[in-house]
Formats: C-alpha cells, sequence, structure tokens
C-alpha cells in the first residue's frame, strides 16, 4: 500500500514506518497510510526561512499577486483529479466545489486584493506620517516588514484544500513561507493539492512544505519570527497555544475553533413569508452540506417560541427529500462523514445533547443510503433536534456532523441571551425582513461573533450564505472560536508581518518607504515631469506653476457654465454673512480645475490619463484677486507587472500668494514605462 509523502527541505519524504491506514469514508477500502516517521521538523523549519523566505522576500507584492493567480489558474485545470479524491472523503459533488472551488477562489481573491490595495514594493506603508516637531524635520511612519520565519499551518479534516489556502494565500502575499500539516484524515487530498503546486514550478523553492502525519516535535523549533495557524477543536487549540516553545517566544497564534454557531429566525418570519422560506432551506443546507462537517454550520436555530412547530414540520419536510449515500450517484445530495471514528463521535455528541432536548427528525442508529453499505461506510441520518432552551447542552456540546437544535426564544433579548450562551461563535445569521429587528440583534450578538449575516429576501439571490467564509472577510471569532482571525483581505496579510514605527527626517522616511514625505527634497530642474516615462521619473521630481490670478468674472463664468451657483460664490451679502468666508469666494472646484491648467504639460507625451484625485481637502477660501500656484511632486511611483504603464501618485499643495495652502489633494495618473 503507498504511503503518503511529506515534502520538506526541498524534497519529497517517504516514511520507513509502516504508518496508520486512511480509509475511504463512502465504502471503508484502505485508501493509503500516513506517518511523519524520519521527518526533520527543525530542518524543514531551518529550510523555510533560509531558503524560501529570501526567494518570496525578492518579490514585490505584486509579483506575488501575480504568481498567485497564476497558481489558482494552474490548479483550477486539475480540478477533476481533485473532485475525484475529494469524493473518497464522503463529499458530493458541491461539498467538492465548496472545498477545491472554494479553495482556488482564495487564491484569486488575494491576488486580486493586493494588486489592488499593496503597493509594487516591498514595504507596506502603514497610515499617514506623524508630525513629531515644529519645524516639521522630525517625523514618524508605520511600516509593515514580512515576519523572518515560516507560518506553521495545522489544519481541519473537513476542508483539505480549502483550510490550507485560505491560510497559505495571505502568507504568500505577505512573502512568508508555509508549511501545512493537514489532517490525517483526509491528508491524501492536501498532498495531492501541495504536489500540483509544486508541479506547476511557479512558486519560489520553500515557499510551501508539507507534513504528512504526526507533528512530532515541530512546535519546540518555533522562533519569535515564526506563526502558528491552527484549525481544529477548542481543546487542542487550548494545548498548542499553551506549548511552551509558543509561550517563550510569543509566537503569533491565530485559532479557529469549534463553534456553536447560530441562525435567528425574526418573528415577522411567520409562514407564507419569504424568510420563513429561506430560514428552513439554509437551516437544511447548513446539516447537509459536507454532512454537516462544516466549522460555520448553524447548530443552534433560535427561533420563535410560537413558530418552533411550525419551522420543524417545514424542516422535516425538506430533510425528507434529502438523498444519502454513495457521492457518485447522481440523485445522492449528502454523502457520509469523513470516517467511522468521527461518525462515532457525533453520535456520542448526539446523545449528550438529548439530555436537554427530543428528535424531531432523523436517527442516531438507522440511515437509508444509496449504493453503499450504510455501516462500512461513515453514513449517518440528519438529526434536527429541539430543546430547552435554558439547558447548557445545547450552548457547550457540538455534534460536528449533520445535527442541529431548534430553541425557542421570547423577545429580541431572549434571543441575543441565547446567541451569547455559546461563548463565541465563527458567525451567526439572522433571517428578518424588520431592518429594526436585525439592527437590535446585530448590536446585540457581535460581541460574540467574527460574523453575521442578515439574510432577506432582497439579498438571498445573491448572497453567499450563512456558511460561507469569503476571503475579503474575516474568518474566526471570539472565545469559544479561538479568540483568532483568519483571511479579512489585507489584514490577513498584516498578520504575517511586523509593524514598526520608524522615526527620522523626511528625507529618510522618503527613502524608507519609497514615497515622498512633505519636507523632503523635490528635484525641479530638467524638463518637466509629465515629460518624463516611469522609467526615467523619480520620487521628488516637481514642478512649480503659477500664479494665477483668480477673478470675480472667473467665479460667476464658473457658476453660469456648471450651474453651481450657491451664494456663497454669488451673493456678496450672504456670503459675507457666512462666518467662514465673510464676502464672495471661489468654488473649490475651480481653483482646483487651475491648477491642472497651471501644472500640465498638453502635449502628447507619457502621461497617458489623470484617472483621479484622492485626499482632497480645502483648507484657506480663494477670493477675487488672489493668485494661485501649485507646486506637484512625484509621490508615489507603482509599475504596474502586466502592462506597459504603470500608476503615478503626485502631491498637489496649491497655495495663495500669502502662502497658505488653499487645497491639498493627491493627483492620480498613468504613466507609459517608457517613451
Amino acid at each position: 500500500m503507498a504511503m503518503l509523502r511529506s515534502y520538506v527541505s526541498g524534497r519529497w519524504h517517504t516514511p520507513s514506518a509502516e504508518g496508520a491506514p486512511l480509509l475511504d469514508a463512502v465504502t471503508g477500502e484502505e485508501i493509503t497510510r500516513i506517518s511523519s516517521a524520519g521527518v526533520d521538523m527543525a530542518a524543514a523549519l531551518d529550510h523555510g526561512r533560509r531558503v524560501g523566505g529570501p526567494a518570496l522576500r525578492e518579490l514585490t507584492f505584486h509579483q506575488r499577486a501575480a504568481l498567485l493567480k497564476a497558481l489558482a489558474s494552474h490548479l483550477r485545470e486539475h480540478r477533476d483529479e481533485l473532485y475525484a479524491l475529494s469524493a473518497r472523503s464522503g463529499a458530493t459533488k458541491t461539498d467538492s466545489l465548496i472545498d477545491v472551488d472554494g479553495g482556488i477562489g482564495v487564491l484569486f481573491g488575494y491576488a486580486s486584493k493586493a494588486k489592488r490595495e499593496l503597493p509594487n514594493d516591498k514595504v507596506f506603508v502603514d497610515g499617514n506620517v506623524e508630525p513629531l516637531s515644529r519645524g516639521g524635520t522630525f517625523m514618524g511612519q508605520h511600516i509593515a516588514t514580512p515576519l523572518r520565519g515560516v507560518a506553521v499551518q495545522i489544519n481541519a479534516f473537513n476542508f483539505p484544500m480549502w483550510g490550507p489556502l485560505e491560510k497559505f494565500a495571505p502568507a504568500f502575499i505577505a512573502g512568508v513561507p508555509s508549511l501545512i500539516k493537514p489532517a490525517s484524515q483526509t491528508a491524501y487530498i492536501t498532498e495531492k493539492l501541495v504536489l500540483l503546486m509544486l508541479d506547476s514550478g511557479l512558486l519560489p523553492e520553500g515557499a510551501v512544505q508539507l507534513v504528512c502525519g504526526s507533528a512530532g516535535d515541530l512546535l519546540d523549533h518555533l522562533t519569535e519570527q515564526d506563526l502558528v495557524g491552527f484549525t481544529g477543536s477548542a481543546s487542542t487549540a487550548q494545548h498548542l497555544r499553551t506549548h511552551p516553545a509558543v509561550i517563550r517566544s510569543s509566537v503569533r497564534f491565530n485559532a479557529e475553533a469549534d463553534s456553536l454557531n447560530c441562525s435567528i429566525l425574526g418573528p415577522d418570519a411567520v409562514p407564507g413569508t419569504p424568510e420563513f422560506d429561506l430560514f428552513v432551506k439554509q437551516l437544511v443546507s447548513e446539516m447537509t452540506v459536507k454532512a454537516g462537517q462544516k466549522c460555520t454550520a448553524i447548530r443552534r436555530a433560535i427561533v420563535p417560541a410560537g413558530l418552533v412547530d411550525a419551522v420543524a414540520e417545514a424542516a422535516r419536510e425538506r430533510l425528507g427529500k434529502v438523498v444519502i449515500g454513495n457521492p457518485a450517484n447522481e440523485s445522492v445530495r449528502m454523502g457520509a462523514l469523513a470516517g467511522l471514528e468521527q461518525r462515532e463521535e457525533v453520535r456520542r455528541s448526539l446523545k449528550a445533547l438529548l439530555e436537554a432536548g427530543e428528535v424531531v427528525y432523523g436517527s442516531l442508529d438507522q440511515v437509508d443510503v444509496v449504493d453503499a453499505d450504510a455501516e462500512r461506510g461513515a453514513f449517518l441520518s440528519p438529526v434536527l433536534l429541539k430543546a430547552d432552551p435554558d439547558r447548557a447542552q445545547p450552548h457547550e456540546v457540538e455534534a460536528f456532523g449533520p445535527v442541529s437544535t431548534l430553541l425557542p426564544y421570547d423577545g429580541v433579548e431572549h434571543a441575543v441571551e441565547l446567541a451569547a450562551r455559546g461563548a463565541g461563535s465563527l458567525v451567526g445569521s439572522v433571517v428578518t425582513y424588520d431592518a429594526d429587528f436585525a439592527r437590535e440583534v446585530v448590536v446585540g450578538v457581535a460581541p460574540w461573533h467574527g460574523r453575521l449575516l442578515v439574510l432577506d429576501r432582497d439579498d438571498a439571490k445573491e448572497s453567499t450564505g450563512h456558511g460561507s467564509p469569503l476571503p475579503a472577510l474575516v474568518h474566526g471569532g471570539p472565545g469559544r472560536a479561538g479568540g483568532g482571525e483568519e483571511m479579512g483581505g489585507i489584514r490577513g496579510v498584516l498578520h504575517h508581518m511586523q509593524r514598526t514605527a520608524v522615526q527620522g527626517s523626511p528625507r529618510v522616511l522618503t527613502a524608507v518607504t519609497g514615497r515622498w514625505v512633505a519636507g523632503a527634497e523635490r528635484n525641479t530642474e530638467g524638463e518637466h515631469p509629465f515629460r518624463k516615462s516611469l522609467a526615467e521619473l523619480r520620487i521628488g521630481d516637481t514642478v512649480v506653476a503659477g500664479p494665477r490670478t483668480v477673478t470675480l468674472e472667473d467665479i460667476e463664468h464658473f457658476a453660469s457654465f456648471t450651474g453651481d451657483t450657491f451664494y456663497a460664490h454669488m451673493d456678496e451679502e450672504a456670503a459675507a454673512a457666512n462666518p467662514f468666508f465673510g464676502g464672495r469666494v471661489a468654488h473649490g472646484y475651480l481653483v482646483v480645475s487651475f491648477a491642472a491648467g497651471l501644472f500640465v504639460s498638453p502635449e502628447p507625451g507619457p502621461v497617458l490619463a489623470n484617472y483621479g484625485l484622492e485626499n482632497l481637502r480645502f483648507l484657506t477660501p480663494t477670493f477675487p484677486g488672489d493668485e494661485l500656484t501649485v507646486t506637484l511632486t512625484a509621490k508615489q511611483i507603482t509599475p504596474r507587472e502586466d502592462q506597459d504603464y504603470g500608476e503615478v501618485r503626485w502631491d498637489a499643495d496649491l497655495v495663495n500668494q500669502k502662502g497658505e495652502s488653499v487645497a491639498k489633494y493627491d493627483v492620480l495618473t498613468l504613466v507609459a514605462k517608457t517613451r
């Protein structure tokens, strides 16, 4: 029987030990064996730090994003191979789409966000410059740089592809190598994933490593520059979080643990309303997709006391139509649990839950299956319970399978109280068309949740659903849910970087950040900056233009031409009474337009387009007779990796004859890389 391999220190490692068998969740047949015997964990971490880290840090954020996008495209071409393996874990085609396509989607999502929101640079500038002196010669700036360690990623069995990829993507964009340790039950899928990633030829050596089997002494070798990302049980998270090396070196530890997620039905959502139907449909879907083996599944359905029986009846009807069995059969809508041990664990949890309630639908022991052996395969009937909401079990015991519990509530305060008794959840949902009820519940339960979905007839068609984490939003939760955050867009990237406050002169901060800082040197010599290509332009290149006198005729013409006849521009008496002006003033957009007329170089050249202004502030009124001068300075230069042009951010400072700033803003242009 073939053994699962690990990929460490630049080579595939086959263990010499016999290993533990991994079984097909549907047939019970042995698929492969797993062991990490012989893996040198210290050497693997060292390889990531010495080889993977430096290679990734040589790339800019945009270059890493381009590789991530190409990797996603490569994996998408091999989805059928991954689907076939996923089916052996008991997953239906829909389940596999969530895991396989969802994981690939995370890569695409991070590649896109990194390109849009991060610079084509190796340093991330965090926030604005902080002035630290009166004269402007001493300033502070926060920057973020990649940690010099390895992101150790310990994943759960239920998402063997999405789980690793949602941790790998932000680490890769940040410039930190990953070491993936999958859960044993479904590690054969993750091994295939990593094999495909490596075969793509896109990743620098050391950017990703894989350990199949026990983690052994892996955590013993962590340093202050390493990170640990864990998905699994709360008890295991606590054990890992208190590991001596994690404590000693203050290792960044992120946990995503069990979660007794809830969905709250609003009192307005009575039978016959779209919201009632949406609630029942979502509840049944969350029970049966992945056979309920999702950390985001609905474990507690919190329902108005007067609607519990109606919800139970509607859910029974839908659950009765769910076909269970071999995922290869096209009629099957719910497959097996990940293994026989997992099925027994769910049954034990169900027995504990029954101490507080009764079965509304399903059975702990009996299940009808299609094209499979109900005992050899890890099949279990969906089980819907109804319980006393005041008992402890529904709020403390999680049956990690196709199980949910109906809990009646009386009033919004009671619903909020019940949701909070989960002691911290990854996600909750509110199904209602009453916006006031939704607001009261959201504000009430938000401190106990990492994500909240409000589902109604308006957003249902496009909603991704209660159980779908998204790369742009945080995935995590307080308390029992682990107290951490994964993904969250750029937040996930910054988790893998060190924020550092740098203090110095404007000249030094400009050099460190790659962005021109007010007070740093300007270059006003030579040709107009708009005549320079991206290759020729330098940070600090400046044009000073003006003055231009603003006349009363200019103001009246602009008002007539645009239709902006606001009294401050056209009525002397009313403008004089305005405490901000004291007389007629020029339109803000008029002075900005005059500034453009002053600094522009009109002939065709490297500047291809002006695509916006940002951070515009009008600081001093402009009166008829004022003389305006503009200083435009190249502030940031961002080449686009896949285009023959890039973006240039210009600092614009428009002043009057007294030297007072009339307006400050950033001008954004697209500039050709070469003439």
